[in-house]
């Protein structure tokens, strides 16, 4: 069966973290549910063109678990599912119940991403978040309670004032969740943000590369083996949705701002959650725009995609002044962890 992947945006959000660049709002609750009516006739039009089965379906946002966890179900059971799908949502550790997620559950769910990024009160502080690691705990029992299979722990590292014991202190508490996948991302300043605003609290690249070679050690001696450059998993549990992007696979993308690819084409939908629900109620496309590559264009961004990936690329494909950064088996090459530090510098040099 050919994978084909669906992702649902879910755009609202109780409060905006200081470095989110992402399609969400705060004060746009008043539309969750003409926003969860339009999703489930987008989706279902799009089903009833032929779309599917689905091999994976990924809820993202925004916060998810904002929703009345019915009504996403709802959309959810919309979806028809290949066997074994992989479904997952993120989470805020501050909504998770096990009352929230089982209706979920009972529409497919099978996957949590919980938004932890850090155990420490002044991190947490310092990344605008609200929740503490008491939340964490509850949430994981409540997700488990739920029948949810599988947990993955969404970190990040490089916020003002984190210390190496901090990010330690963090990635042993993650690691005692006893997750089964765990992803950890260097903080980054996007332009528009407030953190972006304030210069003294943007994080430092040496303490961030320092931080990232703490994570692969305790990470990867608690058994979750790096198949990504920020992402590590039990054998068998690698994020198959975002497997998909990487591999430059099939996806539809449903809700305002998400991304569809099929077959080289892509298009994205209107970015404001208003105009969405207006142009789904008429009947018209949501789509702002696409493009599509050439196969040249596609040739190198499937390189530049997989080599940040366990799979690696064709030796033949890696020039000799990045040749120290990769690890040749056969003929295949991959990241070095010093190459994953400057995974950026060896894909602009793939051809």
């Amino acid at each position: 069966m050919t994978a084909l992947g669906a992702y649902l945006h879910i755009p609202f959000c109780a409060r905006r973290c200081d470095y989110c660049a992402f399609a969400t709002w705060t004060d746009r609750d008043d539309l969750i549910d003409a926003y969860l009516d339009a999703l489930a006739t987008d989706v279902a039009g799009a089903v009833a063109a032929g779309a599917g089965p689905f091999t994976s379906v990924f809820v993202g946002g925004g916060t998810p678990t904002r929703v009345p966890p019915e009504r996403l179900a709802a959309v959810l059971a919309r979806l028809p599912l290949a066997p074994g799908a992989e479904v997952t949502t993120e989470a805020n550790p501050d909504d998770v119940t096990v009352a929230s997620l089982q209706p979920l559950v009972d529409a497919g769910l099978n996957r949590v991403s919980l938004g932890v990024q850090s155990f420490r009160p002044h991190v947490l502080a310092a990344l605008g978040r609200t929740h503490d690691a008491a939340h964490v705990e509850a949430a994981v029992a409540g997700a488990r309670a739920a029948g949810v299979a599988r947990l993955n722990v969404d970190l990040i590292y490089g916020a003002a004032g984190e210390t190496i014991e901090d990010w330690v202190a963090t990635l042993e508490a993650a690691v005692g969740l006893e997750p089964d996948h765990v992803s950890a991302y260097a903080l980054t300043v996007e332009p528009g943000t407030p953190l972006a605003d304030q210069p003294d609290r943007h994080p430092d690249d040496d303490d961030q590369a320092d931080k990232y070679v703490v994570a692969d050690e305790i990470l990867t001696g608690a058994g979750l083996a790096n198949y990504e450059i920020s992402n590590w998993a039990e054998p068998g549990a690698e994020c198959r949705h975002n497997l998909l992007y990487w591999s430059q696979g099939d996806y539809l993308g449903f809700g305002c701002a998400a991304h569809s690819h099929r077959a080289g084409r892509r298009w994205w939908n209107v970015r404001t959650p208003e105009r969405y629900v207006d142009l789904v109620t008429r009947g018209e496309p949501p789509v702002a725009g696409d493009e599509r590559l050439d196969t040249e264009a596609r040739r190198r961004e499937a390189l530049q995609l997989a080599v940040r990936t366990r799979a690696g690329v064709p030796a033949s494909a890696v020039p000799a002044e990045v040749a120290h950064l990769v690890r040749v088996e056969g003929d295949r090459a991959t990241l070095t962890r010093e190459g994953r530090l400057l995974a950026n510098e060896v894909a602009v040099r793939l051809g």
